[in-house]
């Protein structure tokens, strides 16, 4: 069932909800949360089928919030509801014109579930600056990002990370699952000690600073990172003294776990979809500390190589005295080379 209201007010949209649900046989609302997703007309087709998709593990009400323009002085709320087509949530588009389109939370309050979590989404390169000082980032538990999407995908994630309050993650790290889960279980068989370590991954994957920084974290060795031509993560090497552990998964696939005097073994590690992604973040509503840490790692790095990268105070006046100035040391270990979705 669809229904459009032009022009309307947040009290005919719940009144409109609670009628659809009658006309459908069910007073019944059943919802466990409320799903918020805060984008623009291009991207919410996408972003709206992957919750609706998620939904069906998650039943839920789905608040699209789409600003089509904040100019002018006269302000508009369209809505268009939708039941009962695909999944048992319910989705609503709200698209805000004039004044109301600075002020979403004014509106998306009064459609809130009442007595469930709130999980705000920003699919896409729409990443906030804080998110949880965003209007609509406050209003939730969880607030989910996606730094991959970005223009500067490392220097979003450094900023996210900066800023991060609990409650907040990226869909970066949540590509890592299963890479983590496979690792995990590779190192829980017997080995010689780890001494060091390499991620391979297309450029400027933020998903694959985030393994570096994990595996650094955890085994406390320095790990390098490569770059490949993807897809995604491509490779992870522990390095032993009885000889290599290796991942490799050239075709976003398949990956071939290959350790010293063991035959290989093939694994499934597809890349998952959008609503995969956004399902398992629906799964769990608490802080997620570990991301929280390996994006402190990566960030404290990050700014470890870029104040080495700048010139040494005094280097000036050596160039004019005609001395060589001193060279600053190499890069921090696990950011040495390039810098997606694993």
């Amino acid at each position: 069932m669809n229904i459009d209201l032009t022009n309307t007010t947040t009290r005919r949209i719940q009144d409109a909800l609670t009628q659809a649900r009658h006309l459908m046989g069910g007073p019944a609302v059943g919802m466990v949360l409320t799903l918020i997703i805060v984008t623009d007309e291009s991207a919410q087709y996408d972003a709206v089928r992957a919750a609706t998709e998620a939904a069906r593990e998650h039943p839920c009400r789905v608040l699209t919030v789409i600003s089509r323009d904040s100019r002018g002085n006269t302000s508009r709320l369209d809505a268009e509801i939708r039941l009962g087509e695909t999944g048992p949530g319910e989705t609503v588009l709200l698209r805000m014109y004039g004044p109301l389109a600075l002020h979403a939370d004014s509106v998306v309050v009064p459609l809130l579930m009442p007595d469930t979590p709130v999980v705000t989404w920003w699919p896409g390169g729409k990443v906030p600056e804080a998110p949880s000082k965003d209007p609509l980032g406050r209003l939730a538990q969880r607030r989910v990002t996606d730094a991959y999407a970005a223009p500067d995908r490392l220097g979003t994630l450094a900023r996210l990370a900066e800023v991060y309050k609990p409650g907040d993650t990226d869909f970066s790290w949540t590509r890592l699952t299963t890479w983590r889960s496979l690792l995990a279980a590779a190192l829980d068989q017997e080995h010689a000690e780890i001494t060091a370590g390499e991620v391979t991954a297309e450029p400027d994957s933020p998903s694959a600073e985030l393994l570096a920084a994990w595996l650094s974290l955890r085994l406390g060795v320095p790990f390098a990172r490569s770059a490949s031509d993807g897809p995604g993560i491509t490779g992870v090497r522990l390095v032993t003294a009885d000889g290599d552990i290796t991942v490799t998964r050239p075709d976003g696939r398949v990956a071939t776990l290959s350790r010293p005097d063991q035959p290989d073994r093939q694994v499934s590690l597809m890349r998952r979809p959008l609503p995969e992604l956004l399902a398992e973040e629906l799964r769990r509503l608490d802080p997620d500390e570990v991301y929280h840490e390996a994006a402190a790692r990566f960030a404290k790095d990050l700014a470890a190589v870029a104040a080495q990268a700048e010139v040494p105070p005094g280097a000036k006046a050596a160039e004019t005295s005609g001395a060589t100035p001193e060279l600053p040391e190499d890069p921090v270990p696990g950011l040495e080379g390039g810098t997606e979705a694993p």
